[in-house]
């Protein structure tokens, strides 16, 4: 049986650029054939500093939006990674294994440290080697992710093939799987930007928390250009935002971008978008419902991640234990 393994930061704010790239393809990869695990990645959360009270909340919320927007505990596992101890104990192993040359190419923490590289955490240089760990516990063999996230598991490829070769067979070799049906969403005020939890406007995302009048308003402020709507075959590379509506739009539609340009050739952006919100506030609407209705129930919540917790710790601690003896620690 193959293993799927992902996971998302309760940082706040799961919002649309979330749903389509990461969350929708996780529903849709559950099988009976296929064992999905899915981690909600709270030490990855802490690299730069949350509120501990929030931080508290924004677990419970993401498990309640990923329930909410289809992954069934019946059929993934669906936990807290803090909750299992392994995570941390193999990235300390990993740490040993993986080259400073290696995590120094690493371009996400370069656009996260940004100027102030010097004074961000050590655990924001080093994440990506508990990123591995994430992934190398589960015997995984794919980790579906989006073009920006690939480098990481080429990361955690080299650091399983270094142990591998340096100590004895442990790890499997993970592969990314990328999805490629669905386009990258953009932030909603610079389409050259990727949909950020952490953009400070509000404007620039959709939450899948947020209300109707919410995304009506967003997405009829939402950036366009003083030109017409394109017509078919028009290359928008050069108009980023349409490009990036169009993208939306596809997918809250399941139509082809021709097909969607076929069909407002000579009528305004306004009908556009009005149509686009439209087709959002069905597809949200009835998630962030639903989000809230467990998020009242946190006793069920709570029982969900546990039972999630005990299914990966069956599974992690034995390659843990593999890991460690095959390094030469003394297991009891």
């Amino acid at each position: 049986m193959k293993t799927v393994f992902s996971g998302i930061q309760p940082t706040g704010g799961i919002h649309l650029g979330n749903y389509v790239g990461a969350i929708n393809n996780w529903v849709n990869l559950q099988s009976k054939d296929v064992k999905n695990i899915y981690c909600i990645v709270d030490l990855h959360a802490i690299t730069v500093f949350q509120d501990p009270k929030e931080l508290h909340q924004n677990i419970l919320k993401a498990a309640a939006i990923l329930i909410a927007c289809g992954i069934n505990p019946e059929e993934s596992t669906l936990f807290v990674q803090s909750s299992n101890g392994d995570h941390a104990e193999l990235a300390w192993l990993l740490n040993c294994v993986a080259r400073i040359g290696w995590l120094n190419r690493m371009t996400q923490f370069k656009d996260k440290a940004g100027k102030n590289r010097e004074n961000s955490s050590v655990g924001l240089y080093a994440y990506p080697n508990l990123m591995a760990a994430d992934i190398l516990l589960y015997n995984t063999d794919t980790v579906p992710v989006g073009e920006d996230q690939k480098q990481h598991i080429e990361l955690a490829r080299d650091i399983a093939i270094k142990f591998n070769n340096d100590y004895a067979e442990t790890f499997k070799i993970p592969e990314p799987l990328i999805i490629k049906e669905n386009a990258r969403i953009m932030s909603l005020k610079d389409g050259t930007k990727k949909m950020s939890k952490s953009d400070p406007s509000d404007f620039s995302k959709i939450s899948l928390e947020d209300r109707d009048e919410d995304i009506v308003s967003k997405i009829m402020k939402a950036k366009t250009d003083s030109m017409p709507f394109p017509s078919v075959g028009e290359d928008l590379s050069d108009r980023p935002e349409i490009n990036n509506l169009l993208n939306i739009y596809s997918f809250s539609s399941k139509l082809s971008r021709e097909e969607i340009i076929s069909s407002y050739v000579g009528k305004s952006f306004v009908d556009f978008k009005k149509d686009l919100a439209d087709r959002l506030v069905s597809i949200i609407s009835p998630i962030r419902n639903k989000q809230i209705d467990l998020f009242k129930n946190q006793d069920y919540l709570l029982s969900i991640l546990k039972k999630g917790s005990n299914q990966a710790q069956e599974i992690s601690n034995k390659k843990l234990l593999e890991a460690k003896k095959a390094m030469g620690f003394v297991n009891l």
